[in-house]
């Protein structure tokens, strides 16, 4: 590795490889080396005078950029000047500028296949290199009449030979032929025999979707799972966009939450890649963008090859780490697609280089990097040699070389007081076209300038000139900071080329584009689309950079004012807005005008379809889904920061809430306010807000646990809604308010549920101004926290509501009494539901109904009626950091979930068949939860069952016929044990309901067939108990961790041994807090706990000696209890027998 003085790290250094036979022509006169990718070029040690590494030439360049770039009339141009359409412009004299070397033949244009593009030879940096030995204002007498002259004669060189110049003249690769890389590809850092190319031909690249693939993978259509991603909305800004687009498409790539989007925004289509876990990190193209590489970071992470003409997965390389910091932060691939680089997430990152056509298991070399190095997050491969790499983070620039399954890099050192200049955060960095240089763009609009380091003197360079030689200038990773250039003022936030031009982007939205000796040939500042984070160029093989009659390409820089002719190109802005520039006439298309901040707020339209979608960066849009089109938008004002929305049942307003705590109803067509000011009754955010069902009433909960409502009015010039009353009902946050009707009449109710486990009703007939009325406050939970609710559908005689709690339980409660009706075994998938919908349907009462629900991270179904059967629901990763909302469109066809942070929100397809299938295989009646005991129909534990149920009937009818239990009589066993028996048999499988959970049980049984037939059940056989226990007992089992927690909220600190609570304490608490017992069940169930009992107690028929019970417990239960003691020694895991003491 590197160390503090730049040093080398990693393995030897390997040969450099040999040059090939030269192929190019240089001008006449210019000295020539013959490079690594085959070509003779201009040495830059040859057109350069070696810079001095102290401060004072330095300093003395600091203007470098402005004066050699931007100010060759002698004039400085400030950073918003523009060059004018008639190239008179005082910053730049001409293209083809020349210094003290005579000048070349401008380069060919870039080959296709992965063949380096070549910009004009012989200018490269050397303008800025002998300009920082000179004074600033020096810099302006160098453009001469003579470089003028130069330049003419190379242009009419070009029209006598046809408009090529000879390097255009060789064979190119048909545009049709196959990028698709093989083992058996050249690489440009070795020797080849340079002929012509025979390679496969391939059908030409298709729209995206192509209609050539599979029917399940085309957008709009059913798949096999229940639940299809169709569209996302939205999408990752901190990702960088690319630019797909060729000859016979107009694609750009970019990633929404775990999934990549090829979007033709031509056609306004979609195509979705699944297959990451994770948010993804990062992505890149291959140069003929074919090859799309995406990567993630965090458990279960992997790199993805994607062919984007079919959308295939084609390589996939798994993170074997299986931590939360595995996974990739930075990929780069070969112009020729057939190396991949990796950067690790790891805190010790490792750079891996992976041949992915033939191996994605092991890469071909890696290299282990410093932590001090800083989180390398950009990756770049030397298009003129793939054996060299560049990356950086914001404070450290690595340079690699690899070759033979070797590996080595440099870390150059530069602080500020290197060249008395600051350096700025890095952002981006590239290598200089036929130059053994680099550059890396920096925050405060710097350049730094890295070249080999091995110094070439001025008597060196003198000899040189002299006697006609060429310098070596073989690549090297071994670099030093050779200046710094301050080619502008605000920050570059991407640089990149194109063709023979260097391409920066700055956080002033202006994208600018300089030859290859940094001189501003021509500037876009119109843009309009946010501050620069990608810049992507199209990919045209017969791309020549000549202008054809017609065209109306925007004037360069150059006193003849040329048309300045280049690929179009997408530009990717940080506030998430990306455009397509097309340079024949300068036209500027916006793709997509997106939300910056993270999105919470959801709604669908009652009727027509219609989703609004609103986000913290106060944008508020309204999609057609259907049609995938913006109907309306509105972006309010700063500091308005969207929370929540719902629209009316009538589809007339649109009410808006924000985390500021004001209120806004607004026409649902246009978006215009209705109010003449907001409501802001709220001092916090408005978390929750609904309509009742005649949109007589609105409603709110607010971050201050408080609900809010107002009442319809009705006139022509008054507010469509007024303030009616609030009350703070709960003292924990609300999880849910919604509306209902009355049973006997038709009559809006509001009932809210907090996480204080609290069901509130209120009472709005009798609620008046600045008097919200309650009906009634009942604690609906014990232990658990309730997390949502809604209304079960008309599918039972009885109307019920349906919770869903943080122990992943669904409970039904009488929509009435209250009453907990039915406790189901809910979905687990990793996390509890935390927000639940009933999907609409034509025929209610008719039609079988589903739920969809989402969890933590997931999106999901089950079957109605809820029954407990883990096989009737399903789930998939919605959105990886976590799922923010959910709403059903109002035909049931579709759901959309909002991804929060990830700024996000996913279309899904409803696919029932897919949904009642699984059911299906999943098996009927009992087969379903056989399999969630352990062993299944044939284990241990379901014959202890069966023991245990026979044994309590036996036990039953010994009771009721006052016998022992060990009479010796002949029995006759039932098919079913009495309620009063099931807390019994519950507590002896290893369940230990508390008896407020034992009463919901046994009312679930009592009162299950009491609407239909008006009477109690009074019995329960095996099955019926099957299902009682799967559905009641804890989802994972018994939890420690919930016994340590008590013992911290309860006890106080006692050493190594954790929290310990007073003997005294402990039996006092027992007594008068919660379920309390009498002194009389305490005694008897410590002693029994204790060993000193009979096991069973009372409930086997056997006499308690309350005399002994006080001694019995003072003598054995410390007067400190700690966690572990009361664990280990009372309840009995792991405790010692003591056959001395009768304890078992």
């Amino acid at each position: 590795m590197a160390d503090e003085e730049g040093q080398k790290s990693g393995s030897p250094k390997p040969e450099s490889p040999q040059p090939a036979d030269p192929e190019t022509t240089d001008a006449p006169g210019t000295p020539t080396r013959a490079d690594a990718a085959g070509r003779k070029s201009k040495s830059p040690e040859a057109q350069e005078v070696q810079e001095s590494k102290s401060p004072e030439p330095a300093e003395e360049g600091q203007g470098d950029a402005e004066n050699v770039n931007e100010n060759a009339g002698g004039e400085e141009q400030t950073d918003g000047d523009k060059p004018t359409d008639d190239g008179t412009d005082e910053t730049q004299e001409q293209e083809g500028e020349q210094q003290e070397v005579p000048a070349e033949t401008e380069e060919a244009q870039q080959e296709e296949q992965g063949e380096e593009q070549a910009g004009e030879d012989g200018q490269q940096a050397g303008d800025d290199e002998q300009q920082a030995e000179a004074e600033p204002a020096e810099a302006g007498e160098r453009a001469s009449p003579e470089g003028e002259q130069q330049q003419t004669e190379v242009d009419k060189a070009q029209e006598e030979s046809g408009g090529k110049s000879p390097t255009q003249e060789q064979q190119q690769p048909p545009a049709g032929t196959d990028a698709r890389p093989s083992s058996q590809a050249s690489l440009k850092s070795q020797p080849t025999e340079r002929g012509p190319l025979e390679v496969a031909q391939i059908p030409d690249a298709p729209q995206i979707p192509s209609p050539d693939r599979p029917e399940s993978e085309m957008e709009g259509t059913m798949s096999n799972a229940a639940l299809n991603i169709i569209w996302s909305f939205g999408l990752n800004r901190n990702v960088r966009v690319l630019n797909l687009t060729d000859n016979t498409r107009k694609v750009i790539m970019y990633t929404c939450a775990h999934v990549g989007i090829l979007y033709d925004f031509n056609s306004n289509r979609q195509h979705i890649l699944q297959g990451h876990s994770n948010p993804i990190t990062c992505t890149c193209v291959s140069e003929d963008k074919r090859w799309l590489v995406t990567g993630d970071r965090g458990k279960d992470s992997m790199v993805i090859v994607w062919d984007t003409y079919t959308g295939v997965p084609i390589q996939t390389i798994f993170d074997t780490s299986n931590s939360d910091e595995g996974g990739v932060v930075a990929v780069g691939m070969t112009p020729d697609a057939k190396y991949l680089a990796t950067i690790s997430a790891a805190k010790s990152q490792v750079l891996s280089i992976w041949d992915w056509t033939v191996d994605g298991d092991t890469p071909l070399c890696s290299a282990e990097l410093k932590s001090t190095y800083g989180v390398q997050n950009f990756i770049l491969f030397n298009p003129q040699d793939i054996h060299y790499l560049v990356t950086n983070s914001d404070s450290q620039v690595v340079f690699y070389n690899w070759s033979n399954g070797h590996m080595e890099y440099f870390a150059p050192p530069l602080t500020d007081q290197d060249f008395n200049k600051q350096v700025g955060r890095y952002s981006q960095s590239i290598f200089q076209a036929n130059s053994s240089r680099a550059l890396t763009a920096t925050s405060i609009g710097n350049l730094v300038v890295w070249d080999n380091n091995k110094p070439v003197t001025k008597e060196q360079m003198e000899e040189i000139y002299r006697n006609d030689e060429v310098i070596s200038s073989e690549p090297s990773a071994n670099k030093k900071a050779l200046k710094i250039i301050r080619l502008q003022e605000r920050g570059i936030n991407v640089i990149t080329t194109t063709d023979k031009y260097i391409v920066v982007g700055d956080v002033a939205g202006h994208v600018k584009f300089f030859d290859q000796s940094l001189k501003l040939v021509h500037w876009y500042q119109d843009l309009n689309l946010g501050p620069v984070s990608a810049i992507s160029f199209a990919f045209n093989p017969d791309f020549l950079g000549i202008a054809r009659e017609g065209t109306n390409y925007p004037p360069d820089a150059t006193i003849q004012a040329r048309q300045f002719v280049i690929r179009d190109f997408v530009v990717g802005s940080s506030i998430a807005v990306f455009g397509n520039v097309t340079a024949d006439g300068t036209a500027v298309k916006v793709i997509h005008r997106e939300h910056d901040g993270p999105i919470h707020s959801l709604a669908a339209h009652p009727t027509q379809p219609a989703v609004v979608i609103g986000s913290y960066s106060g944008l508020l849009k309204v999609w057609n889904y259907e049609k995938k089109q913006v109907m309306v938008s509105r972006t309010f004002e700063r500091g308005n920061l969207i929370r929540c929305c719902s629209y009316s049942p009538n589809g007339a307003y649109l009410a808006v809430g924000f985390m500021n705590g004001s209120v806004r109803v607004l026409d649902s067509i246009t978006l215009l306010d209705e109010l003449q000011e907001p409501f802001r009754y709220s001092r916090d955010a408005i978390t929750h807000i609904e309509f009742s069902h005649d949109s007589k009433y609105l409603a709110t909960a607010d971050a201050e646990y408080t609900v809010s409502v107002f009442v319809r009015q009705h006139g022509v010039h008054v507010a469509p809604y007024v303030y009616l009353g609030r009350n703070r009902a709960h003292y924990k946050p609300i999880k849910e308010i919604m509306f209902g009707i009355q049973l006997d009449a038709d009559f809006p109710r509001l009932l809210s549920l907090g996480t204080d486990r609290v069901l509130v009703e209120y009472d709005l007939e009798r609620s008046s101004k600045d008097d919200l009325q309650i009906a009634s406050s009942d604690r609906i939970e014990q232990s658990a926290v309730p997390q949502c609710m809604t209304w079960y559908p008309p599918i039972t005689k009885e109307h019920f509501i349906v919770t869903a709690n943080d122990q992943f339980k669904f409970k039904l409660y009488n929509a009435t009494t209250k009453m907990c009706r039915k406790t189901l075994l809910g979905p687990t998938y990793g996390s509890p539901v935390q927000k639940m919908c009933v999907i609409p349907t034509k025929d209610p009462a008719r039609d079988k109904r589903y739920v969809a629900y989402i969890t933590e991270y997931k999106v999901g179904m089950n079957i109605l009626p809820l029954d407990g059967n883990p096989h009737n629901a399903m789930a998939l990763i919605g959105h990886p950091s976590g799922v923010a909302n959910m709403v059903c469109s109002n035909d049931g066809r579709y759901l959309f979930t909002a991804g929060g942070t990830d700024a996000t929100v996913h279309m899904w397809e409803i696919n029932i068949n897919a949904l009642e299938g699984q059911s299906s295989l999943g098996g009927a009646d009992l087969i379903p939860f056989y399999g969630l005991l352990e062993g299944g129909r044939e284990g241990e534990l379901f014959k202890e069952l069966e023991d245990y149920f026979y044994y309590a009937q036996i036990r039953r009818r010994l009771l009721d016929e006052s016998q022992g239990v060990n009479a010796m009589d002949s029995r006759e066993v039932s098919v079913k044990i009495p309620l009063s028996e099931v807390p019994f048999v519950m507590r002896a499988m290893g369940f230990y309901p508390s008896e407020q959970e034992i009463e919901d049980m046994l009312n679930e049984v009592k009162f299950s067939r009491y609407v239909e037939t008006g009477s109690y059940v009074e019995a329960i056989d095996l099955g019926e108990f099957i299902k009682l226990y799967i559905n009641h007992r804890p989802a994972f089992g018994l939890s420690p961790e919930r016994l340590v927690k008590a013992f911290e909220t309860l006890g106080l600190p006692a050493g190594k041994a954790g929290p310990a609570i007073n003997r005294g304490d402990l039996l006092e608490m027992l007594q008068t807090k919660g379920e309390h017992m009498t002194e009389y069940e305490l005694a008897e169930y410590l002693m029994t706990l204790l060993g000193y009992h009979a096991e069973g107690g009372s409930s086997e028929l056997q006499e308690f000696d309350t005399n002994i019970a006080g001694d019995v417990i003072s003598d054995h239960l410390p007067v400190d209890i700690t966690a572990e003691m009361f664990a280990n020694e009372v309840l009995g895991f792991g405790m010692n027998q003591d056959s001395s003491q009768g304890k078992a």
